[in-house]
C-alpha cells in the first residue's frame, strides 16, 4: 500500500509540473474517484449592473468534495469575462483547473454549468460601449436597475456539448468528451487574470462549512447560491493600471454610481486642502520674534512705534548744539575784551 501510494504521489507531482501555465495549474486534486454530479438550482436575479455569474461547482477540501455556491461577482475591469474551472481526468487522477478572467471565455472541459456556460464559450451576454449587456434568455436580471439587456436564443445549440448533462468533469469513465477547439486553444494563449480576493474568500468560506461537504449533504447542499453578490475590489485590476482605453472608465460598471462616488471622493480632498490652508496661515502670523518687512511690517507694526518715528527723525538735540557752541564762543570773545580793558587801566 505504501509503495502504491508513493507511486501515485510521484505521478501527481509529475503531472503538476507539466501542466501549462496558461491553463492555471491545478489546486485541488482527488485521486481515484470523480466529483459528484452538478445539482439543479435556480439562479437569483442580477441585482445591479457590472456583475458576472460564477457558476457553482464541486471543490475538494480536507473532508472530500464540497459545494461552492454560485454567486454574482463584480467584473474586475471593463470587458472581463469569467471562464469557469473544471475537473479533468488524466492517468487515473482528477485534476482541478481553476477559472480565470479574460477578454474571451476559454476552455472549461465542455462541462454544462448552465446559465450561458453550456460547454463551449459563453452566451450569457456581451460587452458593448463599456457596458455589459445581459441576455435575458439565459440570465435573470432586475430590469428596474439594469437597462442594458437583450434576448437571444439562436446560439444555444451550437454552444452546448451535452444537453441536460450534470456531469462535473471532463474525460475519464463517464466524463464529458470534448477537446478544446481552435478558438478555445487561442484563448488559452491570452493574458488571464486569476480570481479576485473576494472570490477566494467565497471559496474558503464554503470549505469551512461542514454542510457544504458531499459526505454530509449527499449531493444536496443547503446553500446552492450566494444570497448577496460578492464585494467589489478596492483596487483596480492590473489591466486597469496599464491604462488601456476601455479600462479607464469604471462608471459603466456601476451605471453612473461610480461617477457620483468619484465626486463624493473629491469633496473630502477639497475640504482637507482648505483645512490645511487655514492651518498654514496662522503659522505665518504667529511668529512675532521674526522681523517683518514690507507690507507685512506696515500691517503688523503697533501704533506707538509709528508715532515715535517722527521724533527720531527730527533730532532736536542735534540742531541745538550749534547755538550752544555759538554762545560759548561769544563768552570766550568777551573775556579777552574785559581783560584787555583791565590792562589798559
Amino acid at each position: 500500500m505504501r509503495t502504491l501510494r508513493f507511486m501515485r504521489l510521484m505521478l501527481l507531482a509529475l503531472l503538476v509540473s507539466v501542466v501549462p501555465v496558461s491553463s492555471h495549474a491545478s489546486v485541488f486534486i482527488s485521486v481515484g474517484f470523480a466529483p459528484p454530479p452538478l445539482p439543479v438550482y435556480v439562479q437569483p436575479p442580477c441585482p445591479e449592473p457590472g456583475l458576472m455569474w460564477m457558476p457553482g461547482y464541486w471543490a475538494y477540501g480536507p473532508d472530500g468534495y464540497y459545494w461552492v455556491p454560485g454567486a454574482w461577482v463584480p467584473a474586475p475591469y471593463v470587458g472581463a469575462l469569467w471562464t469557469p474551472g473544471y475537473w479533468g481526468w488524466s492517468a487515473g487522477l482528477y485534476i482541478w483547473h481553476p477559472g480565470y478572467w479574460g477578454r474571451r471565455v476559454g476552455y472549461y472541459g465542455g462541462v454544462n454549468y448552465g446559465f450561458g456556460y453550456f460547454g463551449i464559450g459563453f452566451v450569457g451576454g456581451r460587452w458593448h460601449d463599456g457596458y455589459f449587456n445581459y441576455n435575458r434568455a439565459v440570465w435573470r436580471v432586475n430590469r428596474d436597475r439594469i437597462r442594458h439587456t437583450y434576448y437571444d436564443r439562436r446560439d444555444f445549440n451550437r454552444y452546448t456539448v451535452r444537453r441536460g448533462s450534470h456531469v462535473a468533469y471532463s474525460g475519464g469513465p463517464g466524463g464529458i468528451r470534448h477537446l478544446p477547439n481552435a478558438e478555445e486553444r487561442m484563448v488559452e494563449r491570452d493574458h488571464h487574470m486569476a480570481r479576485t480576493r473576494f472570490q477566494t474568500e467565497h471559496v474558503d468560506a464554503a470549505m469551512r462549512n461542514r454542510n457544504a461537504y458531499f459526505r454530509n449533504n449527499h449531493g444536496r447542499p443547503h446553500n446552492l447560491v450566494a444570497r448577496q453578490p460578492l464585494r467589489r475590489q478596492s483596487r483596480p485590476a492590473p489591466q486597469m493600471q496599464r491604462g488601456e482605453r476601455q479600462m479607464r472608465g469604471e462608471s459603466p460598471l456601476r451605471n453612473g454610481s461610480s461617477r457620483a462616488g468619484s465626486s463624493r471622493a473629491q469633496t473630502p480632498e477639497r475640504g482637507n486642502r482648505t483645512v490645511q490652508r487655514q492651518h498654514s496661515q496662522p503659522q505665518v502670523h504667529q511668529q512675532p520674534q521674526r522681523p517683518l518687512r514690507g507690507p507685512e511690517f506696515r500691517q503688523q507694526r503697533p501704533a506707538p512705534q509709528v508715532r515715535q518715528q517722527p521724533q527720531r527723525r527730527a533730532e532736536p538735540q542735534r540742531r541745538a548744539e550749534p547755538q550752544r557752541r555759538a554762545e560759548a564762543r561769544g563768552h570766550e570773545n568777551a573775556r579777552p575784551q574785559h581783560e584787555n580793558h583791565g590792562h589798559g587801566r
